[in-house]
């Protein structure tokens, strides 16, 4: 999804981001009935063992300690990207590569463009030719 890449063009000044988009995030949280993809680092996996461990019966009490928003400041500040858990949000997961900027906008507007000659087709205007050279679209 081209749109959710307009997201990922800010670099993040605590973590390398462009290397951990592709496929190393993870859903933690969903027995909890609190879905949220995080991108995956040391802290993640213990979350995820813990949640793997107690199954059904986990209670936010398990994992609280990992995943205070106090530890990632504290890891934030001392540029620890395995000391807390750096939320990423579901859109992490449309992103399939990292194109140019140059890239990306050539892409929205072929993606535009597209959208607009197959669904709105019948919109468009027609380019009208006029004595002189003068072109209009009607």
């Amino acid at each position: 999804d081209t749109a959710a890449l307009l997201f990922s063009s800010h670099e993040l000044p605590y973590t390398p981001v462009p290397a951990l988009l592709f496929a190393d995030t993870v859903l933690m949280f969903r027995r909890l009935h609190n879905t949220a993809r995080v991108f995956r680092n040391e802290v993640a996996k213990e979350v995820e063992a813990i949640e793997r461990a107690k199954g059904d019966g986990i209670k936010f009490k398990d994992v609280a300690p990992l995943v205070a928003g106090s530890r990632g400041r504290e890891a934030e500040a001392k540029g620890d990207a395995d000391g807390g858990i750096w939320t990423a949000g579901q859109v992490v997961g449309l992103i399939g590569d990292l194109p140019t900027c140059a890239e990306l906008v050539a892409r929205m507007v072929a993606e535009a463009e597209g959208n607009i000659r197959g669904r709105l087709a019948g919109m468009l205007a027609e380019e009208v030719t006029f004595p002189g050279s003068l072109r209009a679209r009607l």
